[in-house]
């Protein structure tokens, strides 16, 4: 009761916008998360949820590494939103989407200059050589692209 009576309702006020501001920020970041992952799973040949779910050693890789640099980009794109919560949470959206779409586009890119045939390598059952190429380029684009949406 000390406790409640020391702290105004000033306080209570922050706290509870903190709190509502963190719940819909994860909510936007699920989201993009999976936008981002639908994304990936747009761009590669088969069925990317079936050959993570069968252990396909490549497509988990690739994967993951896709993952991460969706969340680079989210990450920087929610830290750096600027104004009011409404404006926070939009330019997020927008930022992080736009950041989504490059960092793909870029990793496809890199993958048809250097040769790599995805279909092929993403179904192998076998570790290869191409698939951490791949993986590294989506952690790299997706430094990059999240450091252009900061």
């Amino acid at each position: 009761m000390i406790l409640a009576q020391a702290l105004d309702a000033t306080y209570w006020s922050f706290l509870g916008r903190g709190v509502g501001a963190i719940l819909l920020y994860a909510v936007i970041g699920t989201l993009m998360m999976l936008i981002g992952f639908w994304a990936i799973d747009l761009t590669t040949p088969g069925k990317l949820p079936a050959m993570v779910r069968a252990g396909l050693p490549n497509a988990v890789l690739i994967t993951a590494a896709g993952m991460v640099s969706m969340a680079f980009i989210i990450v920087t794109a929610v830290y750096g939103s600027v104004g009011s919560l409404l404006q926070g949470v939009v330019s997020s959206l927008v930022f992080g989407l736009v950041g989504i779409i490059a960092q793909v586009a870029a990793v496809r890119l890199l993958e048809w200059v250097t040769g790599i045939d995805i279909g092929e390598v993403i179904q192998a059952e076998e570790p290869r050589a191409a698939a951490r190429v791949v993986a590294a380029a989506h952690l790299a684009l997706g430094l990059i692209v999240a450091v252009a949406v900061f």
